[in-house]
């Protein structure tokens, strides 16, 4: 799985809706000639708009679905879609690697995701996770550089590793990451969001010590949102304005992210964090990150 990225496409023309299959076509050439490897195969599924891209020395492969990253395109949101190839090179290029956890327990970390992430990888092997919150999980990564992978216990009875030591492994790696933030007000609500591009930011609110630290900081009420992967932001809410704005920023960021986890927020309680649902009143301008 890849962590970040970057390339570059010439841009299509947007087209009306009957030139639909024509752009779609014509993106499609693109993205392949993005994607030409000799060890790579590429096959094409017209009914459902798909690219699969196998490796034949390890087969294999990422399918990449064209319909949302045309969308992108013609709304000009081009990183998405140069995310998306570095997506597949990257992926493609990690499965080849040997991977251990023995010798590289630095490199672990922990990941967050949804409730309803897949309990086992594409090829059939149960991933070691926890139990977080209602609407999220801890998966567990083995950082490889520009990707990760996630662990399975298959990888644990290699290493002979218990999932407990894993936790405690990572738990520790993510407390040595840094934790810088962008602050903006809004309304009298301060926001603070996570500035770390690391592929490691929803991660973090597994600190408690970060948690502890941003608790004593806010005047109001602790808000905490972990929207995607590579998001998370702490709001110190002081009047209704801040909720609703909370909610807003959780549910947009929350599209925007290459891995989403939850659209809900959560409030810092007597009993941990706990996610709410806040019904806004209204549609207040809500700060970027």
């Amino acid at each position: 799985m890849v962590k970040s990225v970057k390339t570059t496409m010439d841009r299509l023309p947007i087209g009306r809706k009957e030139e639909y299959d024509m752009n779609m076509q014509e993106f499609r050439k693109k993205i392949e000639a993005q994607l030409e490897h000799p060890e790579w195969n590429i096959k094409y599924n017209q009914k459902e708009a798909t690219l699969r891209i196998e490796d034949t020395v390890t087969n294999k492969g990422v399918t990449l679905s064209l319909r949302p990253l045309l969308a992108k395109w013609e709304r000009e949101e081009y990183a998405g879609v140069d995310e998306a190839i570095r997506y597949v090179k990257v992926g493609l290029e990690s499965m080849r690697q040997q991977v251990q956890l023995k010798g590289n327990e630095s490199h672990i970390f922990p990941v967050i995701r949804a409730a309803s992430f897949p309990e086992e990888s594409k090829d059939g092997k149960k991933l070691v996770f926890h139990e977080h919150t209602a609407e999220t999980r801890v998966y567990y990564a083995l950082d490889l550089g520009q990707s990760y992978t996630l662990i399975d216990h298959s990888l644990l009875e290699q290493s002979d590793i218990t999932s407990e030591s894993l936790r405690e492994m990572a738990l520790f790696n993510l407390r040595s990451l840094p934790k810088s933030f962008k602050q903006q007000e809004v309304a009298g609500n301060t926001f603070y969001f996570m500035n770390a591009k690391d592929g490691y930011e929803a991660s973090r609110i597994l600190d408690p010590s970060l948690i502890e630290e941003m608790g004593k900081k806010v005047q109001g009420e602790l808000g905490i949102a972990i929207p995607h992967q590579d998001a998370l932001f702490f709001v110190d809410l002081i009047n209704d304005t801040g909720y609703d704005v909370m909610a807003q920023t959780t549910l947009t960021f929350f599209g925007q992210g290459r891995v989403p986890v939850t659209a809900l927020p959560f409030l810092m309680g007597d009993n941990g964090i706990e996610p709410v649902f806040i019904m806004a009143q209204k549609k207040p301008k809500g700060p970027s990150n």
